[in-house]
């Protein structure tokens, strides 16, 4: 993609829309509705760098209620001629075809590299990469298995909705703030990720979500990692402009 002289990129992640209620919920989601529509107007692309939802998953003709303002936002994007570019995150990856079929939008399951201008970018939302999470990976195997996505779907949709939004909801609280905290330089498995991609590949910026806390982090000379935040607390989200990746936050 080359970019139209004062036009821009945004990148953003992590709404996890549903969660904690519903109160909390539309607060979020009209707030990014009013980000999307002040950011549209010089916007050549939006990528959504997974956890839209606190949870998503598409039955043969069901989707999960709720969240109209914000589709319907994207709806006039998509329209308006600015391509969307979605990314499934550990919370949201039971996607189908729903949001291409209804936004034009182009849905991605793994990180995926770009080009923008003479800037190489390597996406994605970050969830099982790197060293360590030994069980989410092997968790993520079993939630990804048609098989098993299939046998979810024999449930009625009251049902299998109700139960993963128990499910997830005792996640979070196990959690804690888990997500939040910078583990430093060492520890931190994206950083690693990030680091070893930079030996295989030319990569200018790493972009990631997933872990709820924003950073511009040096992996070398060359390359950058930057986490994208979330909606939850912080409200931030990358932008490029041609040459330059900022990472910024939304004051509403």
């Amino acid at each position: 993609m080359e970019l139209v002289p004062g036009k821009k990129i945004y990148f953003l992640s992590d709404f996890h829309l549903g969660a904690p209620n519903e109160v909390a919920s539309r607060k979020r989601e009209d707030r990014l509705v009013r980000f999307l529509n002040h950011a549209k107007q010089d916007a050549a692309a939006f990528f959504i760098v997974g956890d839209i939802f606190d949870f998503w998953f598409e039955y043969k003709t069901v989707v999960p209620k709720g969240f109209v303002r914000l589709l319907g936002c994207l709806a006039q994007i998509s329209d308006a001629g600015i391509p969307i570019h979605i990314f499934t995150g550990n919370h949201d990856l039971w996607m189908n075809d729903y949001l291409t079929k209804e936004l034009n939008a182009k849905v991605y399951f793994e990180p995926k590299q770009f080009q923008f201008g003479d800037k190489q970018f390597l996406i994605g939302h970050g969830d099982g990469l790197g060293p360590g999470d030994d069980g989410y990976k092997r968790l993520k195997i079993i939630f990804t298995n048609p098989v098993c996505q299939w046998l979810f779907r024999q449930l009625h949709p009251d049902m299998g909705i109700r139960l993963a939004n128990y499910f997830s909801a005792k996640s979070r609280a196990k959690t804690g703030t888990a997500d939040e905290q910078f583990l430093g330089e060492d520890k931190e498995w994206l950083i690693i990720y990030c680091k070893e991609k930079a030996k295989e590949m030319d990569v200018d910026f790493f972009i990631f979500g997933h872990r709820h806390f924003a950073i511009d982090f040096k992996i070398n000379d060359r390359s950058k990692y930057i986490n994208l935040g979330d909606w939850i607390r912080l409200n931030t989200y990358g932008v490029f402009d041609g040459t330059n990746m900022e990472l910024k936050d939304w004051k509403d």
